[in-house]
């Protein structure tokens, strides 16, 4: 199988990788910017090993990052620091899926700036995908005050939209000169000392009080190499805004690991919500297929 073809059962993969961070950031027993910070020291060992082993005849990818890799770990940063307050305040689901509305910011950002006009399939399959979001983060039971607070951290995880598509922008920029393992190396080393800046400025808990917290803490690194590694491999292969589209598989695994774990109310609302996401996920998938089927008719020699 081609690297191109592959593209998209690794991102569906890493979708669902991804989908076990919020759990185990609410595990780790410490700050919700300390958990990002442990997820980014825990990963850099691995991620150094795998770009140290890397094989590549770009001169580009020996050297140090470049802006590129710099903002993507700003931006992921911020992306870990309001998604893991907002996941303290609402629901798994909920912080989930919010901040996984990046494929609205990506696909106008497309549009309009590098002109890469979506098929109509696609926008439909946008639409499907945000009214598929929304029935899962508005159709939580509750009221009063645990509602109130609710409500908040659905805020924080909404923000975190923009600092996602942000990321994925400059990661698939990264991607144009550079491997994917040294694109996650750099990005993740910019963004290490900024999470720990900000869990010190907060004055959070830095470190887990027993065993469990630290094993909790290393997986959270394992997911960030295999599951946002994956995306950023994947990033090099398709287009911006269908891997921010397929990334919405990550809140219905996270919404469903709330459920089992934590014992998360899931609402009828919530459960159609989620299977118009995955619906949505299969229209824009169908949409690129087509997409790139006509772009190759196109370019057929005629006989």
């Amino acid at each position: 199988m081609t690297a191109g073809r592959l593209a998209l059962p690794v991102l569906v993969a890493s979708a669902c990788v991804l989908g076990l961070a919020p759990v185990l950031v609410r595990l780790t027993d410490t700050g919700p910017a300390a958990a990002g910070f442990w997820r980014l020291a825990f990963a850099l060992p691995v991620l150094a090993l795998i770009a140290s082993r890397a094989k590549t005849s770009d001169p580009v990818d020996g050297r140090g990052p470049d802006r590129w890799m710099a903002l993507a770990g700003l931006f992921f940063a911020l992306d870990m620091s309001f998604w893991h307050y907002g996941l303290t305040l609402t629901s798994v689901a909920n912080a989930t899926v919010l901040c996984n509305l990046t494929p609205v910011v990506v696909t106008g950002f497309a549009w309009l700036v590098f002109k890469e006009r979506p098929r109509r399939l696609f926008l439909a399959a946008l639409a499907l995908a945000i009214c598929g979001a929304g029935a899962m983060a508005f159709g939580a039971s509750g009221s009063g005050l645990a509602r109130e607070r609710s409500l908040l951290g659905d805020a924080l995880s909404l923000s975190v939209t923009l600092w996602y598509a942000s990321y994925f922008l400059c990661v698939q920029r990264a991607r144009r000169g550079a491997s994917a393992s040294r694109v996650m190396l750099w990005s993740s080393a910019a963004g290490a000392p900024l999470m720990l800046l900000a869990a010190l400025l907060m004055g959070e808990q830095l470190r887990p009080t027993g065993p469990e917290g630290w094993l909790f803490c290393l997986s959270l690194g394992l997911v960030h190499v295999v599951g946002q590694g994956g995306v950023a491999w994947s990033l090099g292969q398709l287009p911006a805004a269908l891997t921010a589209i397929t990334i919405l598989v990550q809140p219905v695994v996270a919404g469903l690991l709330g459920w089992a774990i934590f014992a998360e109310t899931l609402t009828p609302v919530q459960l159609v919500g989620g299977a118009v996401v995955l619906g949505a996920v299969v229209m824009a998938q169908a949409s690129a297929a087509k997409k790139k089927g006509a772009k190759a008719e196109a370019s057929a020699p005629v006989s």
